[in-house]
């Protein structure tokens, strides 16, 4: 049995939490992605992965030793490194003269491999060549994705929602103007993708809304798809089935329409008419004759005494 696989019983409440952290939870953690290099990884490679660590941070993990594996022909190191470090995420990163700078783009599944493509870059400009302001760490990016391809294509379709999964960030409850200063731009066009950057800058405009410029940033990279290794549609369902705990409670007996108006139906008991309240009346009221007959041949008042 692996040594990972084990059941831990921890000895000390710092490692108590560690694990009750790894836990299942109905609200997961944010995603950690780890970036690793291969054993024959260049300098350009190198410096991608640096590049995009400092984009990921703080939910990112850099291997700086190199790794010999290949993750299309064996995948049990990448399982170990994310068992290791509680990450579903992976950048694997290589070099050679088949497959020159490489990189093979992935996520996790019940820490098993789900899918992954292979991405070859083709044009690089770091963080350190462009001259300019860049966003603080851990500033969460605006996605943007440009290309119908990402919308036909199934191999493009599930490196959108890959690419989303990896970039996304944390989940927040609210969104303040001035922390949207950070654009990621994919578009797909030719067979290829092209990744770039962006700042947002804030310029007066003389109203309440601010004129908008875009001031490059960094990374920039020119990629091709090579090779794929997709999940299977019934693998890929089940990865994305949701808890019951999360599913709002279907009520009963509430509908809507086409225009977002609630209608609610009300189940009633059957009412008693004669007890009903009605308003009082000089014309409603009993003539002592009707009330007579009612109580069943009551007797008649008496006369007045002379």
């Amino acid at each position: 049995m692996d040594a990972l696989d084990r059941v831990v019983k921890p000895k000390t409440k710092r490692a108590k939490r560690f694990l009750e952290k790894r836990e299942p939870k109905l609200n997961e953690n944010t995603k950690n992605a780890m970036l690793i290099r291969g054993g024959n990884a260049n300098l350009t490679v190198t410096e991608v992965l640096k590049d995009i660590y400092a984009v990921k941070k703080p939910f990112a993990v850099l291997y700086k030793r190199k790794n010999i594996t290949r993750p299309f022909e064996d995948q049990t190191s990448l399982e170990f490194f994310s068992k290791k470090s509680d990450c579903s995420l992976f950048l694997f990163g290589s070099h050679n003269k088949k497959r020159p700078n490489n990189l093979i783009i992935g996520r996790m599944f019940d820490y098993h491999v789900l899918d992954m493509i292979e991405l070859g870059v083709e044009k690089f400009v770091s963080l350190k060549d462009i001259k300019n302001s860049k966003c603080p760490e851990g500033t969460k990016p605006m996605l943007i994705f440009a290309g119908d391809v990402f919308d036909v294509n199934e191999e493009y379709r599930r490196l959108k929602s890959l690419l989303i999964d990896f970039f996304r960030g944390p989940t927040v409850p609210s969104i303040r103007l001035a922390g949207l200063e950070y654009v990621l731009h994919f578009t797909a066009v030719d067979g290829k993708i092209y990744m770039r950057s962006y700042k947002v800058l804030l310029k007066k405009s003389g109203c309440k809304i601010p004129r908008i410029e875009l001031e490059e940033m960094g990374p920039s990279l020119d990629l091709v798809m090579r090779r794929t290794h997709l999940a299977s549609d019934d693998l890929y369902k089940l990865s994305l089935k949701q808890p019951k705990g999360l599913k709002p409670k279907k009520k009963k007996n509430i509908s809507h329409d086409v225009f977002g108006t609630t209608y609610g139906r009300i189940h009633m008991q059957k009412q008693d008419l004669s007890k009903l309240q009605t308003r009082k009346m000089k014309g409603l009221k009993k003539r002592p004759a009707e009330k007579s007959a009612e109580d069943g041949g009551a007797t008649p008042k008496k006369s007045k005494s002379a």
